[in-house]
C-alpha cells in the first residue's frame, strides 16, 4: 500500500473522502500520537503472528491438536498462538511451531516511524519465511 498524506488522511476523516481503508482511518484518527501508533504497532504485530500460525497450519492441513503434538505441547498452548490478544511468546516455542510447519522464525529490529507500520515498507519486524 502507497503511503498517503496527511491532507488525504484529515480528508478521509472529516468525511470528504469515502474509503474502506481501515489504515487509513486509524491514521486519520490518531496522527502522530506516539502512544497510540505504538499500541496499533504492537497490536499489529501480535495479529501478524496469530495469522501466520494459523494460515501456516491450515496449508499444513493440521488441526491444532496435531500440531501441538508435534511440537510437545497442548491443543490450547495453539490455540493460545493463533490468538491475536495473545502476548506471552517466547521466541524458542515460536522457532518449534516454524520447524514443525517446515518454517524458521526471523527476527529482525527497524528503525522507529512516526506513521502506522502497516503504511511501512519496514514492516513486518517478526515474519515467518520459508527455510
Amino acid at each position: 500500500m502507497k503511503n498517503r498524506s496527511n491532507t488525504h488522511l484529515i480528508e478521509i476523516f472529516m468525511g470528504k473522502h469515502n474509503t474502506s481503508d481501515g489504515l487509513a482511518i486509524l491514521g486519520a484518527i490518531t496522527g502522530n500520537d506516539p502512544k497510540m501508533l505504538t499500541m496499533i504497532s504492537e497490536e499489529t504485530e501480535k495479529l501478524k503472528i496469530a495469522k501466520t500460525i494459523f494460515t501456516l497450519r491450515n496449508q499444513a492441513g493440521l488441526s491444532q491438536t496435531k500440531l501441538a503434538k508435534r511440537i510437545g505441547t497442548s491443543k490450547s498452548v495453539i490455540s493460545r498462538l493463533e490468538d491475536a490478544n495473545y502476548e506471552r511468546y517466547s521466541l524458542s516455542l515460536l522457532q518449534r511451531v516454524a520447524s514443525a510447519l517446515n518454517n524458521r522464525v526471523e527476527v529482525r529490529f527497524v528503525p522507529l516511524i512516526s506513521k502506522l507500520p502497516c503504511l511501512n515498507q519496514h514492516n513486518p519486524i517478526i515474519q515467518s519465511k520459508e527455510s
